[in-house]
């Protein structure tokens, strides 16, 4: 039996300047209540931005703002997870958004009823694109890179789209999968940014029989992982790996390396400030997933696009070393 999900919004229409409340019930695996796939439109993309952490609002409107003046964005949606936080805080967030917005994409608000990291990938009746961005409230992407990515997903929609890459691999001596970086393959993009087709929203919520509803309540219990599980749906759908893409500018400002800019707090937040357990957990998660699906469908991508093609050679110029084509 699927469970009947009960959501709230919190509305905000910049062309309208208005602020609404309601309250839906819906199955969000009822395909006669989401958009026909065949009707979504493929210029434009629906951001879904993670939002949790209440000190973390300030940045969150600044980040929701760059994506909302991005021309590819139809809207941008803040799925907020902490249930904890009071509906007053919520409703002021939504009143900022609409008294600042200045004619971009809307921005609305919706507040989860739960705190499953699954919740993210519902799908949802409202997502008018065929594809959608992913992606984290301390996570500061730059418009020119956020447009370069979706142009690149829109030749490869059965790709997932990414800026931060990890992978998976076998440790022999331990037999066991690892969850690790290399230098020159990749086989998983993170949900920091991602972008993907919202079919798989679909896939990942209400496909897979048993077996996802499995692994789905395995990213419950290890309130991570999340993002792996989407990678194993997506290459499961297109045998195919991930796409990393070069940004021009990115600032994670929930890395634990930065030393300035957040307090302790703002960091502390995320999951994988953890580092010491870190990757352990989630090459336990990739294990996991694969006992339970009973398959392995990662797959490797190699090497990385980038949106211009520059000169490599560095010349002395005014007593410094910089690339050739670099003016004074």
């Amino acid at each position: 039996m699927r469970t009947v999900f009960t959501v709230v919004f919190f509305f905000v229409y910049a062309h309208l300047g208005s602020l609404g409340l309601r309250t839906l019930s819906n199955d969000p695996c009822d395909r006669a209540k989401l958009p026909d796939p065949r009707n979504l439109r493929s210029d434009q993309i629906t951001v879904l931005m993670n939002g949790y952490s209440e000190s973390r609002i300030p940045l969150l409107r600044s980040i929701a703002a760059t994506y909302a003046a991005s021309p590819p964005v139809a809207a941008v949606v803040i799925l907020w997870g902490n249930t904890s936080t009071p509906t007053r805080t919520l409703s002021e967030l939504s009143h900022n958004f609409t008294i600042s917005s200045t004619g971009a994409a809307p921005i609305s608000l919706l507040r989860q009823q739960s705190d499953s990291l699954n919740a993210r990938f519902l799908p949802r009746p409202f997502i008018t694109t065929r594809g959608v961005i992913i992606c984290d409230d301390d996570v500061e992407v730059d418009p020119t890179s956020i447009e370069f990515a979706f142009r690149v997903w829109s030749t490869n929609s059965h790709r997932p789209i990414g800026l931060f890459a990890r992978s998976h691999d076998l440790d022999l001596s331990n037999r066991e999968w690892i969850y690790t970086v290399h230098p020159d393959k990749y086989s998983i993009v993170l949900t920091k940014f991602m972008v993907l087709k919202t079919e798989y929203l679909y896939q990942y919520s209400c496909g897979g029989g048993a077996r996802m509803m499995e692994a789905r309540r395995a990213v419950d219990l290890a309130k991570n992982c999340e993002d792996i599980l989407m990678n194993f749906v997506v290459a499961e759908q297109g045998n195919v790996g991930p796409i990393l893409v070069g940004a021009e500018k990115v600032r994670d400002w929930g890395d634990q390396r930065n030393d300035e800019g957040l307090g302790l707090n703002e960091r502390e937040v995320g999951l994988s400030t953890r580092r010491g357990e870190h990757r352990k957990r989630r090459g336990g998660c990739i294990g996991n997933f694969h006992k339970i699906l009973g398959r392995m469908p990662l797959r490797y991508s190699y090497g990385k696009l980038v949106n211009s093609v520059a000169e490599q050679g560095l010349c002395m110029k005014g007593g410094k070393l910089v690339f050739c084509d670099q003016w004074k």
